[in-house]
C-alpha cells in the first residue's frame, strides 16, 4: 500500500483537485435524503408550510393564542414581534415583522413562546371528545349570564380569575413536559394552516411552489454530483494513465541500464511482465484509489455526521452494520490473501512457458514434443486459472453477503423507526432519510472492501515493480567522468584481469593480460567454456572486472561514462540481433546520421549486398521481429555491416563469422582488412581459418591464457593451440600454414 501511495504522491496537484471535487460531490449526495425529507414531510404531510411561526395570524386567533401564555412580558414580546395589518387579507390580521423574519434566534424564541399555546388553540378548535369534555367542564363553572349566547370555551376562558387561569396553564404545561418537539412543532404546522385559510391565503399553491422549489434543487443538486463524477473519473483515469506511462518510462530506463548481471536476476519474461501487467495493475488501482478509496471516507463520515443530526436513537443499526462488515472482510482477507500474492508469479511463469514454446517452436516441432509443452502450458495455465476462480468466487461470495446486510439493516430502520413514529419521535420523511444515509455509509464500506481486495494483488505487483526500479546497477558512471581526447586511437590494454560472476565461488578469468592495437587483428580462441565472450563483454563493461583494469588509450574504462565508451566500440555479438525495421534502419542503427554511401559500403564489406540487392524493394526491405525473415548467415552479415557503419575505433567480434560458409568469409575478412586497416580488431572464433593470418592469437584455457601469438608461433610453443589446429586443420595445412 506504501508503494501505491508513493506513485500517487507524485501526482498531488491532481490529487488536491480530485479531493476538492470529491468534496463537492459528497456534499451534493448527502444533501439530497435531507431534501426527500422535506418533501414528504413538508410538502406532503405539512402542505409546504416549513415555518414554525405563523407569518400572519387572524387578531382573532392572536387573541386565543394569548390567551395560553402565562406571562404579560411574554405576551408582549409576542405583539411586539407582529404589525397590525387591514388591507392586505380578508380579515384584520397580525403580520410578522420582516426584522423578526430575518433573525433566526428571535423567530426561534418566538417558537418556544407560541408553541404550546398554538397547539392547545388548535386542541380546542378542533372539537375532539376530549376538548367537549374540557369545555362542558370549563362552560358549568361560569354563570351563563354572564356569557354571550353563541359564546365559546376561548370566551370562557378570557372571564376566568387570573390565579385560576395561571393555575390551568402551569397544569398543561406540566402535562406537556415530556411530550416530544416534534409533536408541538407539527401541532403548531396544523394550526398555521388553518389560520392561512382563515386569512384566505391560496394553501395549494404553497404547497405547489414548496414542492417545486426543492424539487429544482434536488435536480440542481443531482445534476452537480453527476458533472463532479464525470470530472473525478476523468482526472483520475488521466492521472492513473500518466503514472503508468511514467512508470513503464522508468522501468525501460532502468531495464536499458542493466548490466548482464541484473539480466541474470531477473528474466526477460519477469521483466515483460513487470512492464506491462503489474503496471496495468497499479495503473488500475490508482483509479479507484482516487475515484472510491478517497471518495468512501469523506461520504462516510458526512453520512453520519447527517445520521446523528436525524435521529440518534438508531446509530446502534449503523455500528451493527459496520461490524458485519468488518468480519466479512476480514475473513476474505485471511482467505484470499496468500492466493493474490500468487496470481503476479503464476502470471510470470506462464508468459515464461509461453515464450519459450513460441521462441522455440521449430526445434520443438523438429524433436516431435509438441505434446510435453502442451501439458507445460497446459499446467501453467491451470495453476493460475484455479488462482483466478478462487479469488472471483471469494469476490461472489461477498456480494450476496453485503446484500443481506443491506437489506436486513434496512428492515431494522423501518421497525425501529415504525416504533418512533408511532411514539411522535420523528416523522416518516425522517426515517426515509435516515434509511438512505445508512445506505450511503454501509455502501462506502463496501466500495472500500471491493478495494480490499483489488488492494492485494496490486500491491504485490507495486512491490515486484519497485523492486526492479530500486535494484542496484552493478554497472555505474563515475561521478566525474574523465573524456577521451579527439586524436585517440584506439589502443586496448587487459592488465592483470580477473573477473567472477555475483555470486560465484570461482573466477572465470584469470590474470589476464595483452594489448591489441590499432591495425592489427586480436584473435581470441579456445575451447567452449574458456571465457571466450566473458573476456570480450568486459570491454563494453557488460560485466566489470574483479581484479585489474582494461585501458583503452591509456585510459580506465570505468573512468569515462559507458556512453563514450561504446561510442568508441563497434560491437557484434554471439547471436546476431536485428530489430523490426528496414534493412537499412538495421544498418544505420549506430550511425543515424549516416549517408546512403555509408551504408551501401557498409553492406559490401559484409558481403551483404547480393542478397540485398535481389529482394524488391533492397535497403527498404522489412525486417521482422527478432529478423525472423531473413536466414542466419544474412542476419550475422547484417550484424557485422551495422558495426562496420558505425566506424568505431575497436572492432569486436564475438564468434560473428560461425553462419557463413567458407567462400563469404574468406570475402569478408578480405574486406574487412581494408577497412579496419586504422582499428582495433577483436575477433573471438571456434575455427582458425578465421584468425588464421591474426596479428595475435590468444589462447584460452579454462579461464587462463595457454598461449599467445602467431599462428605459426603458437603451433610450435602452445599444445592447447596445437591440439585444436590438429582437429580442424589436415597435415599439409598445419606444416605449411593455410593459404588465404
Amino acid at each position: 500500500m506504501g508503494k501505491l501511495l508513493k506513485y500517487a504522491v507524485r501526482y498531488w496537484k491532481s490529487v488536491l483537485v480530485i479531493l476538492m471535487v470529491l468534496v463537492l460531490q459528497a456534499y451534493c449526495e448527502l444533501s439530497l435524503p435531507a431534501y426527500t425529507s422535506d418533501i414528504v414531510n413538508v410538502g406532503i404531510q405539512q402542505g409546504g408550510i416549513e415555518e414554525t411561526v405563523p407569518h400572519a395570524v387572524p387578531e382573532e386567533e392572536m387573541d386565543r393564542i394569548l390567551l395560553f401564555i402565562p406571562l404579560q412580558e411574554e405576551k408582549q414580546e409576542v405583539l411586539d414581534a407582529y404589525y397590525l395589518d387591514e388591507d392586505t387579507y380578508d380579515t384584520k390580521a397580525y403580520v410578522l415583522k420582516d426584522t423578526v423574519q430575518e433573525d433566526e434566534e428571535s423567530v426561534e424564541h418566538l417558537a418556544g413562546l407560541m408553541g404550546v399555546p398554538m397547539m392547545i388553540v388548535q386542541g380546542f378548535s378542533s372539537g375532539s371528545e376530549q376538548t367537549k369534555q374540557v369545555e362542558e367542564q370549563l362552560m358549568s363553572a361560569v354563570p351563563k349570564e354572564m356569557l354571550p349566547e353563541d359564546a365559546d370555551v376561548f370566551d370562557v376562558l378570557s372571564f376566568l380569575p387570573e390565579e385560576q387561569m395561571g393555575q390551568m396553564l402551569t397544569e398543561i404545561q406540566d402535562q406537556m413536559a415530556d411530550m416530544p418537539d416534534t409533536i408541538v412543532d407539527q401541532a403548531a404546522v396544523v394550526y398555521i394552516q388553518s389560520a392561512y385559510k382563515m386569512l384566505g391565503m391560496d394553501m395549494n399553491g404553497i404547497q405547489l411552489r414548496y414542492l417545486f422549489l426543492t424539487g429544482a434543487k434536488m435536480i440542481l443538486l443531482a445534476f452537480l454530483c453527476m458533472m463532479a463524477n464525470v470530472f473525478v473519473g476523468f482526472m483520475a483515469s488521466r492521472t492513473a494513465a500518466r503514472a503508468g506511462h511514467d512508470l513503464r518510462k522508468q522501468v525501460f530506463r532502468k531495464v536499458v541500464a542493466f548490466s548482464n548481471n541484473e539480466f541474470d536476476r531477473f528474466s526477460t519474461a519477469s521483466l515483460i511482465t513487470r512492464s506491462t501487467n503489474d503496471i496495468q495493475q497499479i495503473q488500475m488501482l490508482m483509479v479507484m484509489l482516487l475515484r472510491i478509496v478517497l471518495y468512501a471516507p469523506i461520504l462516510a463520515i458526512g453520512g453520519i455526521y447527517q445520521v446523528f443530526r436525524t435521529n440518534v436513537s438508531m446509530s446502534w443499526i449503523i455500528a451493527l452494520a459496520v461490524v458485519l462488515i468488518g468480519l466479512v472482510v476480514l475473513t476474505l482477507f485471511i482467505v484470499a490473501m496468500p492466493k493474490f500474492k500468487m496470481m503476479q508469479k503464476l502470471v510470470d511463469r506462464l508468459n515464461l512457458v509461453a515464450r519459450e514454446i513460441l521462441t522455440g517452436l521449430p526445434v520443438i516441432r523438429a524433436f516431435s514434443t509438441q505434446k510435453h509443452e502442451e501439458e507445460r502450458f497446459d499446467k501453467a495455465n491451470r495453476d493460475l486459472t484455479k488462482t483466478n476462480l478462487f479469488v472471483n468466487r471469494a469476490m461472489t461470495f461477498m456480494m450476496p453477503v453485503m446484500m443481506v446486510i443491506m437489506n436486513a439493516v434496512s428492515v431494522l430502520i423501518v421497525w425501529n423507526g415504525a416504533l418512533g413514529i408511532d411514539n411522535g419521535q420523528m416523522q416518516v420523511g425522517d426515517m426515509m432519510a435516515f434509511i438512505q444515509y445508512t445506505m450511503q455509509i454501509i455502501m462506502s464500506f463496501l466500495m472500500l472492501c471491493m478495494i480490499s481486495i483489488m488492494l492485494p494483488r496490486a500491491a504485490v505487483a507495486a512491490e515486484r515493480v519497485d523492486e526492479v526500479l530500486t535494484s542496484k546497477t552493478l554497472i555505474h558512471d563515475p561521478e566525474q567522468p574523465d573524456s577521451y581526447s579527439k586524436d585517440a586511437k584506439g589502443v586496448l590494454e587487459f592488465n592483470h584481469v580477473s573477473f567472477r560472476y555475483p555470486g560465484a565461488e570461482e573466477d572465470v578469468l584469470h590474470d589476464i593480460s595483452f594489448t591489441a592495437r590499432p591495425g592489427e587483428t586480436t584473435a581470441i580462441i579456445g575451447s567452449t567454456g574458456s571465457g571466450k565472450s566473458t573476456l570480450v563483454n568486459l570491454i563494453p563493461r557488460f560485466y566489470d572486472v574483479t581484479e585489474g583494469s582494461i585501458m583503452l588509450d591509456g585510459q580506465d574504462i570505468r573512468d569515462v561514462t559507458q556512453h563514450e565508451l561504446r561510442g568508441r566500440l563497434g560491437y557484434v555479438p554471439q547471436k546476431a540481433v536485428l530489430f523490426s525495421g528496414t534493412i537499412a534502419s538495421n544498418i544505420m542503427f549506430g550511425n543515424t546520421d549516416g549517408s546512403v554511401q555509408e551504408m551501401e559500403e557498409a553492406a559490401e564489406i559484409a558481403q551483404a549486398s547480393e542478397f540485398i540487392l535481389e529482394k524488391p524493394e533492397k535497403f527498404d526491405s522489412r525486417i521482422s521481429q527478432g529478423g525472423a525473415n531473413v536466414s542466419g548467415g544474412q542476419k550475422q552479415r547484417l550484424s557485422i555491416a551495422r558495426a562496420v557503419a558505425k566506424h568505431p575505433d575497436v572492432f569486436i567480434f564475438d564468434d560473428s563469422f560461425s553462419a557463413l560458409d567458407y567462400k563469404t568469409d574468406v570475402s569478408l575478412r578480405r574486406a574487412l582488412k581494408e577497412k579496419t586497416a586504422d582499428s582495433t580488431v577483436i575477433i573471438v572464433a571456434q575455427r582458425i581459418s578465421t584468425i588464421l593470418h591474426a596479428e595475435q592469437i590468444l589462447v584460452l584455457d579454462e579461464g587462463k591464457i595457454a598461449g599467445a601469438g602467431t599462428h605459426q608461433e603458437l603451433l610450435k610453443n602452445c599444445e592447447v593451440y596445437r591440439q585444436i589446429a590438429a582437429s580442424q586443420l589436415s597435415e599439409e595445412e598445419l606444416k605449411g600454414g593455410a593459404q588465404v
